[in-house]
């Protein structure tokens, strides 16, 4: 087996997107309407909606600009939960977990509206996400949550068999459920545009400006960086896995869970015919499952959970990319001895229940835990909480919901090893 060593260590979107070059050069300084912290898809989304409503807003970004999640993920939009629609409505009651399926369809047709808008060239198309059943038994479940799905909420869905599924993958998986509204793009490119569009409509954009300090008084908030220190009359937090320490309450309950993924070199049409001729976004059923998509340049991007961790460095991202290796190579056995060009990870922003939240807290606005369901999700609810901090209509689909702390959790996640066997135990046994 062809191992993953000696591929680049940078993520895929990044390596191929032009830098974004709009940021604010000399000291971090004055008084804003608001201040976003966080300068990825939610918190560039949020600070386009505000500028274009002539709210002053500023972007305080630790790195550069879509260098955390937004940078680091799979390339899918797929709507639909990352539960089943079933347990969503139990979970949720019926008309939250209907509200909410229709915001990830929502969510998809804003992103597409932005990159209409803001002339953003990125790739994007309607391609259509594929849950695939690993097992026998895992299809009766997907056909269950499909005719729910079906009725109730999302007509632009099918049911594939396993003979339907010779023209979509080439690998023998249990048959799938096809959802029509997904989409796929270039990451990387779409977070530069929306950045450019953020800054062209008057939103200031710091990066390499982390926040190492936050005070509040007399309705005002303070920010401190190592480039300067700006005030602000409103904050948004939106920094998901990546927020730092000085915002307990979110840390707590927030669990940062290594994702990981590996692109081969680009394939060739045939390579392309005998793996993935439907050119969809793919998901796999099992727990401790795979995701995987062709990128515009015809390479395969797989990834997954391929260890329960809670770092992304280039190490660690080496020896997940050996397992992932050997997963493309189970699914995808004709690509066995396909080399592989870029292997890299990044943290996903786990919620105890795999629910998002935003709304406002201790004196600051946010949005986060998207639960691996961020790219699709994370541009719509920055708008959305935009409209709210702007006093509009309140159109948040998860106002209210509970979100208690995560048991024995503080800031590092030590319980992942022991969820990582649970789940890959009822990997072997469901």
């Amino acid at each position: 087996m062809t191992e993953t060593r000696g591929c680049s260590s940078e993520s895929y979107w990044h390596d191929t997107a032009p830098a974004f070059a709009g940021g604010t050069q000399g000291p971090v300084e004055g008084h804003y309407d608001v201040a976003v912290i966080g300068a990825g898809f939610t918190g560039l989304a949020a600070a386009r909606q505000l500028a274009k409503a002539g709210v002053k807003v500023v972007v305080l970004e630790a790195e550069r600009v879509g260098w955390g999640a937004s940078g680091r993920n799979g390339g899918h939009l797929n709507n639909g939960l990352a539960h089943s629609f079933l347990s969503a409505k139990s979970a949720l009651g019926v008309e939250r977990a209907v509200a909410l399926y229709k915001t990830f369809d929502d969510s998809i047709d804003t992103i597409e509206a932005i990159i209409a808008e803001e002339g953003i060239d990125c790739n994007f198309r309607r391609a259509g996400k594929l849950k695939l059943a690993s097992k026998p038994q895992h299809f009766d479940a997907i056909a269950r949550n499909f005719e729910a799905v079906h009725r109730e909420v999302d007509p632009d869905t099918a049911l594939l068999t396993v003979s339907d599924l010779k023209s979509e993958v080439g690998s023998p998986f249990h048959g799938a459920m096809l959802s029509k509204k997904s989409a796929m793009m270039h990451m990387g490119r779409y977070v530069a545009g929306l950045a450019t569009a953020a800054a062209r409509h008057g939103a200031v954009i710091f990066e390499s400006a982390a926040v190492t300090a936050h005070r509040q008084g007399n309705g005002r908030h303070s920010l401190m960086t190592a480039r300067g220190t700006v005030t602000a009359d409103h904050v948004l937090v939106a920094t998901g896995a990546y927020t730092p320490s000085l915002f307990n309450y979110f840390r707590r309950r927030i669990v940062s869970v290594g994702s990981f993924l590996i692109a081969t070199r680009p394939l060739t049409d045939a390579e392309i015919a005998a793996t993935m001729p439907g050119n969809r976004t793919c998901v796999t059923s099992m727990n401790i499952g795979n995701y995987f998509r062709l990128s515009p340049d015809k390479r395969l991007i797989f990834g997954g959970r391929a260890r329960f961790s809670a770092t992304s460095d280039q190490r660690s991202d080496a020896r997940s990319g050996d397992i992932l290796r050997a997963s493309l190579a189970e699914i995808f056995p004709q690509l066995a001895g396909v080399e592989i060009d870029y292997c890299w990870g990044g943290l996903v922003d786990m919620t105890k229940d795999r629910y998002p939240r935003a709304g406002y807290v201790d004196g600051v606005w946010y949005a986060m835990g998207y639960s691996g369901h961020g790219a699709q999700l994370s541009t719509h609810l920055g708008m959305i909480m935009a409209d709210a901090i702007l006093g509009k209509a309140d159109r948040n689909p998860i106002k209210g919901l509970d979100w208690p702390a995560v048991p024995g959790h503080f800031g590092k996640p030590w319980f992942l090893p022991l969820v990582g066997l649970y789940y890959k135990t009822l990997d072997r046994f469901q």
